[in-house]
């Protein structure tokens, strides 16, 4: 088979070809008793080289899951300014997204209250892991973010010795190797494992 004539489509557990010394399993396909077969939807590809050929299924189906508004994302701070911090959407719940989605989480949406008080720099800094509430749209192509909920705010940071830092209070994390402490909005973020009652 001519590798460029090979755009066969596949699906899941379907028996491709043997497997010998010259036709080897490659990305998206598993070999069994002898022949190989497709991990996923996709398209059959043979790459060749020198003494072998490797079969590969390239997947077609592209991720349709998008943020919604009240959905819980985990977002990375990339800028920081005085009025707001811009973000990548990694995650929404408990899916790891295959390309991030940008978010904007302006000064008025950190906190519940004390809104006139909030500090971006003592809030968020770039680099930062955070958990926050997709708000309802109001431009195109940017989420707008909310951080107000005890439950929302850092989850993980580093220190300057990049050393992920501990949370010893609602506003404060310490690096455990320095014993410094810096400004967070930090996450109330309760274990799985843990029950509680109100």
């Amino acid at each position: 088979m001519d590798e460029d004539k090979a755009l066969n489509i596949c699906v899941p557990g379907q028996r491709l070809c043997a497997s010998d010394k010259v036709v080897i399993p490659g990305a998206g396909t598993y070999e069994e008793r002898g022949y190989i077969y497709s991990k996923l939807v996709g398209v059959v590809k043979f790459i060749t080289e020198e003494n072998t050929r490797t079969i590969q299924v390239h997947g077609i189906t592209e991720q349709s899951i998008v943020p919604a508004p009240g959905d819980i994302v985990t977002a990375m701070v990339i800028i920081v300014n005085q009025r707001y911090c811009k973000c990548n959407i990694k995650c929404i719940g408990d899916v790891v997204l295959t390309r991030p989605y940008r978010g904007i989480l302006r000064k008025e949406d950190i906190c519940a209250i004390n809104k006139d008080k909030v500090e971006m720099y003592k809030s968020y800094r770039p680099g930062d892991i955070i958990l926050a509430r997709v708000l309802p749209m109001t431009e195109a192509h940017t989420y707008q973010l909310s951080t107000a909920e005890n439950e929302l705010g850092v989850a993980i940071a580093h220190s300057e010795e990049g050393v992920p830092m501990i949370p010893i209070s609602w506003t404060q994390m310490q690096c455990p190797k320095t014993l410094c402490k810096e400004y967070r909005k930090v996450a109330k973020i309760i274990p799985e494992h843990v029950v509680t009652e109100y």
